[in-house]
């Protein structure tokens, strides 16, 4: 079975339609640059459709709103009750075939049935589906629901896709609690069809403090960069006295309290700041009113924690009663819902039965998207657990909750573990599946001591020398990773290189054969991934140096499916040009050569004729790597570093890197001026790196 659209259908809402649209999203993404997504009927046309304006931007897909969209309910219901079905789905087939002409794929997301006309008795999307020749996607809500009906659901649904001659890819139920999920799971071992459970995640379903600020219409007093994110469990009107109230708090509770109460806001930030007390998401002050203006001066104060501030108009009553009317989003900056959603996806689905079924077009095009996708699913596929000692650091807190949720790799953490709990709680995050270590108190100590010690007293360490380099972090998850108590590391947010780089060379050791530690950036361009090395860590390597930094960026292209291309950069390309910097280039290359016959490489070769095909055409006609390079060594520290920034701001290129290489175990370092995202994606690619060792 093999199919180039996919309809997604759901009965009712809320079953989970856009959940699922994402994860197709997020295979076929990893799988094919050119994809569209189309919805043949959407609620109104004076409204944005809030699935298609999420997919577009949340997956880069080169295509306008209007083209995403056939037609509006009011539209299609006139053209039904003047009899014109079949015009209306010709009309429906023009604009599906057009972007199935211009696109690889076309997924499409049907209009909810409860939405349509009850005068409509029969299932509009199986006949649009029908038509488009689409295979269908059933999505089944199973909240509330019995066992019996749910699987009853099932089958009907089969049952009824199959009766009209359309093919059934899957079925997807949604929103079973741990129960019926159970209890469906033995029932379905009967039933041959793909079906697939998901369990209810009640985090999913509740408001951020972004639906509350867009649902009330209301304006941010005191709002942090990621406080949009918080999600709130419920919702409590602040009526009794300050120290009856405190006894009443719930983690992530959003508290409406008027203005005037600054002894119940104080209260609440006193409960921010203790260990005793629970962590709120927000706060709404009704009637439009301003805290006292010494109270704000004192929470202008608070650096490391805040709590946001919401101000509405309306009185206490109707701000509670219009909270309780908002509806959960997912939106594109949701990301700790979005990490909780793919994760749930992915531990649920067979991936790799779904991309056999999925016509992929042969292209050599490697987006940046595409590049992340295939590194997160290498990483969950054998899942490692990486430890990262600068728990301290709020941008790790977040890409390790990131990580966590979307099952990539098993997250281990250095630092008190009481103290470690209060700081991302009053973040908003749940890092609960994270392993907590405090290596100062850990039973690990002393035989990470000795065993230090032991391997260097040779070179003159003392035992208090060892004992004072283990209460250092660096060098104490050095060593989980050296002793297998961890599978890889990552440093650097707060660390400079050395700091992090040291404890490997004295620990970790290189692989045979290789006498240094070298290091990559990965070049997401538009359309494919570059390897450049090395660009953070040899300043002027010599011949025989080069010739290991390219052996190392080869083999490290090879782990994440680069089929390696190696050209040696230089100013001059083949025997045209000579020099000391030609000569190391050319004497490099034969080193290489020499000591791995089956790689191509190609050197010296100027950066144009190594990339360009029709510069290599003239250069190196002859050629296999000229024009196809994939791997491109540069012969210093100078020429690699300033390059990669070059095409990193010069042409939107993603930089992925610096990543280590050369080590036995994968240690990485990350720079510290870092993102959260940069971090999610070092650590999955140590974790991949981990995977092939």
């Amino acid at each position: 079975m093999n199919v180039k659209s996919l309809y997604i259908s759901a009965q009712e809402k809320g079953a989970g339609t856009l959940f699922i649209s994402m994860g197709m999203m997020e295979i076929l993404k990893r799988n094919l640059h050119n994809v569209a997504f189309f919805r043949p009927i959407i609620y109104s046309k004076s409204k944005l459709d809030r699935d298609i304006e999420f997919i577009l931007k949340r997956y880069n897909i080169d295509m306008n709103y209007k083209e995403a969209y056939g037609f509006d309910i009011e539209y299609v219901e006139a053209m039904l009750a003047s009899n014109r079905y079949n015009e209306l789905i010709n009309q429906l087939i023009t604009k599906f075939k057009k972007l199935e002409k211009k696109y690889d794929f076309v997924l499409c997301e049907g209009i909810r049935r409860s939405f349509l006309s009850k005068t409509i008795n029969y299932d509009l999307n199986i006949k649009i589906a029908q038509n488009f020749g689409s295979s269908i996607i059933n999505i089944i809500s199973a909240k509330d629901r019995k066992v019996t009906e749910i699987y009853e659901d099932i089958l009907m649904e089969n049952e009824n896709v199959s009766s009209e001659g359309c093919l059934n890819f899957a079925t997807f139920v949604n929103r079973l609690d741990k129960k019926n999920y159970k209890n469906l799971e033995k029932k379905l071992k009967k039933v041959s069809q793909n079906v697939y459970l998901f369990r209810e995640l009640d985090e999913l379903d509740r408001l951020t403090v972004q639906d509350v600020l867009e649902g009330l219409d209301a304006k941010a007093i005191n709002f942090g960069n990621k406080d949009h994110t918080k999600v709130i469990k419920s919702v409590k009107v602040a009526a009794l006295s300050v120290n009856n109230f405190l006894e009443h708090l719930e983690e992530d509770d959003l508290i409406v309290v008027p203005a005037d109460r600054s002894d119940i806001i104080l209260g609440l930030f006193g409960a921010l700041y203790s260990k005793n007390y629970p962590n709120i998401s927000a706060i709404v002050l009704p009637y439009s009113t301003k805290v006292d203006k010494s109270i704000q001066k004192l929470i202008d104060g608070f650096d490391d924690f805040n709590i946001p501030i919401l101000s509405v108009s309306t009185d206490t009553y109707q701000t509670a009663n219009n909270i309780s009317k908002i509806n959960a989003r997912l939106r594109v900056t949701s990301e700790r819902k979005i990490a909780l959603a793919l994760g749930l996806f992915h531990q649920n689905v067979n991936i790799e039965q779904i991309e056999k079924n999925i016509v992929t077009a042969s292209s050599d095009i490697m987006t940046p998207m595409m590049f992340e996708y295939k590194l997160f699913e290498l990483a969950r596929v054998n899942k490692k657990s990486i430890v990262l000692p600068e728990s301290k650091d709020e941008r790790i807190l977040r890409a390790a909750e990131i990580i966590l949720r979307r099952g990539v790799a098993e997250i281990i953490l250095l630092g008190d573990e009481e103290e470690l709990r209060e700081n991302y709680l009053r973040l908003g995050l749940d890092l609960s599946e994270a392993k907590i270590i405090n290596h100062l108190d850990s039973k690990l100590m002393k035989i990470f001591v000795d065993e230090f010690y032991n391997r260097r007293k040779a070179k003159g360490l003392s035992e208090k020398a060892a004992e004072d380099a283990m209460l250092h972090v660096n060098y104490f998850a050095t060593m989980m990773v050296e002793l297998g108590y961890a599978d890889g590391m990552v440093s650097g947010a707060v660390h400079s290189t050395g700091e992090t780089i040291r404890p490997a060379l004295q620990i970790i050791k290189t692989v045979p054969n290789i006498n240094l530690v070298s290091s990559v950036f990965f070049m997401c361009l538009k359309t494919k991934v570059l390897v450049y090395g090395d660009c953070a860590i040899n300043q002027d390597p010599n011949a025989k140096e080069l010739a290991q930094i390219a052996q190392s960026c080869a083999a490290t292209a090879q782990t994440f499916g680069i089929d390696a291309k190696v050209a040696m950069l230089s100013y001059s390309t083949g025997d045209s040009g000579y020099g000391v910097d030609v000569d190391k280039v050319r004497e490099a290359t034969k080193f290489f050569k020499k000591n791995n016959p089956k790689i191509l490489i190609e050197g010296p070769i100027q950066y144009d004729a190594a990339v360009n095909k029709k510069v290599a055409s003239s250069k190196l006609p002859n050629s296999k790597v000229a024009g196809n390079a994939n791997v491109l060594i540069f012969t210093d520290l100078n020429a690699g570093n300033n390059t990669y920034k070059a095409v990193q701001r010069s042409s939107d290129a993603v930089a992925i890197g610096p990543i280590l290489q050369g080590l036995n175990k994968p240690i990485n370092d990350l720079s510290r001026g870092c993102d959260v995202y940069d971090i999610v994606n070092t650590i999955a690619i140590t974790a991949v790196q981990a995977g092939k060792k």
